[in-house]
């Protein structure tokens, strides 16, 4: 028994994997527990009055029921999670493998309370669909200019969906792309005109959201609309989040300057979180130095910087927090997996499975259940 605790302590990311799974069906139990006021009213706004953002989800569950249920949202989000966690397991495996030498990367990774584990707490909102779309472009045959049509068409969706995801996951979806199409497969004049024209029509799009998808009618007729679509309309505090429809960009500015005093006492967890991977970072750029070419090098240190100032961005102006850092390091995961795709001139050594401190902050990691929403935890 002595035997099996003291391998414990040298080697014990099995067992961390096997806690984040708990925790993570802990995080669920709680989950559902909780009304989902925000994943559920998005659930009954759709396309009936007109081009509106954050409209696509709902207009998609329109087409198969008349009213929405409220344990709809934890079957939609319970099953974008699943999906999520399936295609991250499958791009692990191809760009990793699953060996002894890789788990420790995978727990830093998979276990982290910024990733999985965060999208459980945030189940039915629609950062998640970002994520699996990227992976999917991690995934699929790259070398074609369908490769970058699909990159697009994905885009497009995000931003129907939501239209922050411009600054969210588009970001990474164009870092993947020039990773997996233009600096594997090379520029000419039409994968790059094809690109930009793709990148145009989905900034538009965004714009358009933006600025031309708000509602057209009275928030009271709104609602009154929304409740048409519930499955159970006197739960009426369902309804409470029916203004941000109505809520102009400046509003919701001021609204994130006006809380930043009190929710930017959360940035140096923010910090400690960040640095709690630094096993994880720091292997990061170890693949980065090993990339074979210097301009490869220097477009992901670019994108890098690229994806965090979007990121940034976003700070300035919705005050979900802790979702945003959550989401930037998820991002930071996705373009890591995209490096490890490029050539190298040599090998990058793995997380060491067996130094104190790297299991210290595996543990750490494993046993922090989530980030939250706008404050940490």
């Amino acid at each position: 028994m002595s035997a099996v605790f003291a391998n414990l302590r040298q080697n014990p990311w099995r067992l961390l994997l096997a806690i984040n799974a708990a925790v993570i069906v802990g995080v669920f139990v709680h989950k559902i527990q909780l009304p989902p006021y925000v994943p559920y009213i998005h659930l009954l706004v759709d396309y009936h009055l007109g081009f509106i953002k954050r409209a696509l989800i709902g207009a998609i569950v329109a087409l198969f029921t008349a009213k929405v249920p409220v344990w709809l949202v934890f079957a939609i989000g319970g099953a974008a999670w699943l999906v999520t966690a399936a295609l991250y397991a499958r791009l692990f495996q191809k760009t990793f493998g699953f060996t002894a030498r890789t788990l420790p990367l995978f727990v830093f990774i998979a276990g982290s309370p910024f990733f999985l584990k965060n999208f459980m707490h945030t189940l039915g909102h629609f950062d998640i669909y970002g994520c699996a779309l990227a992976i999917i472009l991690l995934l699929m045959p790259a070398g074609s200019l369908l490769f970058v049509a699909t990159a697009a068409l994905f885009s497009i969706v995000l931003v129907l969906i939501h239209h922050i995801h411009l600054l969210m996951y588009v970001p990474t979806i164009i870092t993947i792309v020039v990773i997996r199409h233009y600096l594997a497969y090379g520029c000419n004049r039409s994968n790059v005109a094809f690109g930009i024209t793709a990148l145009a029509i989905v900034s538009a799009l965004f714009f358009a959201a933006q600025f031309w998808g708000t509602m057209p009618i009275p928030e009271a007729d709104f609602v009154a609309y929304l409740k048409t679509r519930m499955a159970d309309p006197s739960r009426t505090d369902l309804l409470q989040f029916a203004y941000i429809w109505y809520q102009p960009l400046a509003k919701e500015i001021s609204d994130t300057w006006g809380r930043l005093p009190h929710n930017s006492l959360g940035v140096p967890v923010f910090a400690l979180l960040i640095w709690l991977h630094t096993p994880l970072w720091r292997f990061f750029a170890n693949l980065i130095g090993a990339l074979a070419s210097e301009a490869h090098r220097r477009l992901v240190l670019a994108a890098l910087i690229g994806v965090s100032f979007a990121y940034l961005v976003m700070f300035a102006m919705v005050f979900d927090y802790s979702r945003w850092i959550s989401n930037w390091a998820v991002c930071m995961f996705l373009i890591l997996h995209g490096v490890k795709m490029l050539p190298a001139a040599r090998e990058t050594p793995p997380i060491p499975s067996e130094d104190r401190t790297t299991n210290v902050f595996g543990l750490i990691l494993t046993l922090i259940p989530r980030v939250g929403i706008v404050r940490p935890f």
